[in-house]
């Protein structure tokens, strides 16, 4: 049987949705080099985010060091225009460019996302990079943070191995 052969029981689509709050069940199959604009948006986004200091260990610093509002502002941008987006998409019933319906589905709340935010803010703090920068801080030489995301693979990893023993 090979990788597209998989047949997903219900057990594993539900439990796909609980992990986010859109989900795509497409079974729309492409050729490799399809998700190649996937990799130039990336890259776009890694460079706004080397020009904008968003990976700049000493902003991360500043921030959980309640010195500068910079980040917050970011991220408090960044929230707006997220909520913004998903309501647009809500509101109007958007579809996908494929013309699939876009769902939103709520989400119980659980005491393991408290422990996932502690968890996940300490290691921001400790490292002074969170996921989205560290392919970016990696493009812009700083090699030391290979051991970041290392680490970050390996936390993946060990949460994907023991997440139905886990408080959720």
């Amino acid at each position: 049987m090979t990788f597209n052969d998989h047949i997903e029981t219900q057990e594993e689509i539900e439990l796909r949705h609980q992990d986010t709050l859109c989900t795509n069940e497409s079974k729309l199959i492409h050729p490799w080099w399809y998700n190649l604009k996937y990799t130039l948006v990336g890259i776009i986004f890694g460079i706004v985010f080397v020009k904008a200091e968003i990976i700049s260990w000493f902003r991360i610093q500043e921030m959980f060091q309640l010195t500068s509002f910079f980040m917050y502002g970011v991220i408090g941008t960044a929230v707006v225009v997220g909520a913004i987006s998903v309501f647009i998409v809500k509101k109007l019933g958007l579809k996908s460019i494929y013309g699939e319906t876009i769902t939103f589905e709520d989400k119980e709340f659980n005491k393991g996302q408290i422990y996932g935010a502690l968890i996940f803010g300490m290691g921001w703090a400790i490292t002074g990079a969170c996921p989205g920068p560290l392919f970016a801080q990696a493009g812009s030489g700083y090699s030391v943070v290979i051991v970041t995301i290392l680490s970050a693979i390996t936390g993946t990893w060990i949460y994907g191995k023991f997440r139905d023993k886990l408080p959720h």
